[in-house]
């Protein structure tokens, strides 16, 4: 928790306003929660994304209660990371629905979830939240599509899907064009980088450690170590991405 704390005092000195700052917070109780979330506050966060608590079993109702009791401690917009096949535990989109009707401030997402289902997800929702898919940038066109509002990447290959999203907005057959060209560009790298949240870690951060001039990577145990001919495929997936 510290060491989250610092990253994000850090990163919001960094930005210094220019930029929303969106803060994700992941504790097991609710008090953790809501502590983390005045940090988040007094550090100059614009919004929060809560992270169900690490516990398994748990139900619909318990995670219902769970998200509103954080969300009623403060005046900032929340948003839930409602990724069950990553997370192990999510909410249905009626819960959602309920969720946003209970606590307004609850009125954004981060989905995790194919853009078909993204899709179903905005309609059920009668557009109450704004949407931001994750998965690595996976189908990043088509959630656009679905009516995300945008995504939030991991940093290997962010300013490619900046460029992807940027041509979607300009809503022109020519630009529409260079997005799917672009996206084409970097999608062997999602698909690879997505097989399993232990493989994004492992060898994400390798491709963000080689684009900022990083020499050194290190990894915390428990955790996927990388193999040889894992290096080789990412380090030939990436190739193409210059320096950041």
């Amino acid at each position: 928790t510290a060491e989250r704390r610092q990253i994000m005092e850090w990163t919001a000195e960094a930005v210094a306003g220019r930029l929303p700052l969106a803060v994700t917070v992941a504790a097991p109780s609710v008090h953790g929660q809501a502590a983390f979330v005045r940090a988040a506050r007094d550090a100059g966060a614009d919004w929060v994304i809560l992270q169900p608590p690490p516990v398994a079993g748990m139900g619909e109702g318990e995670l219902l209660r769970f998200f509103g009791a954080v969300a009623a401690t403060t005046d900032l917009p929340v948003a839930i990371q409602n990724a069950p096949q990553f997370l192990g535990t999510g909410l249905s989109n009626a819960a959602l629905k309920t969720l946003h009707r209970q606590h307004p401030n609850v009125c954004l997402l981060k989905g995790e979830a194919p853009a078909h289902v993204i899709e179903r997800l905005v309609a059920d929702t009668e557009g109450v939240y704004r949407v931001f898919n994750g998965r690595g940038g996976m189908e990043l066109p088509e959630c656009l599509r679905a009516g995300c509002a945008g995504v939030i990447p991991a940093p290997e290959c962010f300013d490619v899907q900046v460029a992807v999203y940027e041509a979607m907005r300009r809503e022109t057959p020519e630009a529409e064009a260079e997005a799917e060209r672009r996206y084409r560009e970097i999608l062997p790298l999602i698909v690879f980088m997505m097989s399993s949240i232990e493989t994004f870690v492992c060898y994400g951060k390798r491709v963000v450690a080689r684009r900022l001039g990083i020499e050194h990577v290190f990894d915390r145990a428990p955790c996927l170590r990388p193999s040889e001919f894992g290096l080789l495929t990412v380090e030939r997936l990436a190739v193409s991405l210059p320096p950041l």
